[in-house]
């Protein structure tokens, strides 16, 4: 019936140890964006004389809501959810009795505390920055449902195209990934002079993509995108794109964390970041 003895194994577990679960789709063993998030969650949890283990989660484990032996052995005290997961999931971790932070997404009427990127501003900062430079034809790239990152960075588009009186068509929302997650992008023929990418990987992606049908970045099509991952970095050109900052996140997603140890009874809190616009090189202005 959920009654837990005082002098439970449940009791004994050590609350200086955070499981960090995050599905392996995002985990890309070349590097991530979430790993660079993950490795400043170690660093700040050391600070606070706190350990962590990581599980990253096939997709047969997410669909089959399979908990973590690190959850089910009594290992972890509490845990931080990295990359979104599926809502059902979160219920089933909710229901450990553990405290539980989700980081980089949030779940709508989920009694979950959470920290996240301001998606919604950063999308709307970067689309008027390309509208500045003299774009009217815009499109976007990112499956809009996938997350509520990616979400939120439409909505923030959309939010821009709309000021300024500006046509959003159905043919330039282009999907990035599939049921899977891998990224694959298909243009239509006709193309925007620009796209807005809900990620930098994204963004890298689609001027590949673009370059090998023969267009250049940026003289035929400017190209942004949303993390300033080291991949914007190293793509050619550099991309554009809204800095987030990992540290900062992972410093709040540590206190989110120790404040829900300490005070189980708080209010549940959603904490957004907002980002930096970054200008590179894959932006043409038109003006």
């Amino acid at each position: 019936m959920g009654y837990v003895s005082s002098h439970s194994d449940a009791q004994k577990r050590d609350n200086k140890m955070v499981g960090v679960i995050s599905p392996g789709k995002y985990m890309d063993p070349n590097g991530s964006f979430y790993w660079a998030l993950y490795n400043s969650l170690v660093n700040k949890l050391q600070e606070t004389d706190h350990y962590c283990l990581i599980s990253t989660l096939s997709e047969q484990e997410e669909k089959e809501l399979t908990l973590p032996k690190f959850i089910t052995d009594e290992k972890v005290g509490s845990v931080i959810s990295l990359g979104q997961l599926d809502e059902r999931y979160v219920e089933m971790l909710k229901e450990t009795g553990l405290p539980v932070i989700l980081l980089d997404y949030y779940i709508v009427g989920a009694d979950v505390d959470s920290v996240v990127t301001n998606g919604y501003l950063g999308g709307y900062e970067i689309t008027s920055y390309l509208i500045e430079q003299g774009h009217r034809d815009i499109g976007f790239i990112g499956t809009v449902r996938s997350t509520s990152s990616i979400f939120d960075r439409y909505m923030g588009y959309m939010k821009a195209m709309i000021e300024h009186d500006l046509p959003v068509r159905a043919e330039w929302t282009i999907d990035d990934r599939d049921e899977h997650d891998n990224i694959t992008i298909v243009f239509p023929e006709k193309l925007p002079t620009a796209f807005v990418c809900n990620c930098d990987e994204a963004a890298y992606k689609a001027i590949s993509s673009l370059e090998a049908a023969g267009k250049t970045v940026p003289d035929d099509i400017s190209i942004v995108g949303y993390d300033n991952y080291l991949i914007s970095e190293i793509s050619k050109p550099t991309i554009t794109t809204i800095n987030v900052d990992s540290e900062f996140m992972a410093e709040k997603a540590v206190e989110a964390l120790l404040r829900r140890i300490t005070e189980p009874a708080s209010p549940i809190r959603h904490m957004t970041i907002s980002g930096e616009l970054i200008i590179k090189e894959s932006v043409r202005s038109l003006k």
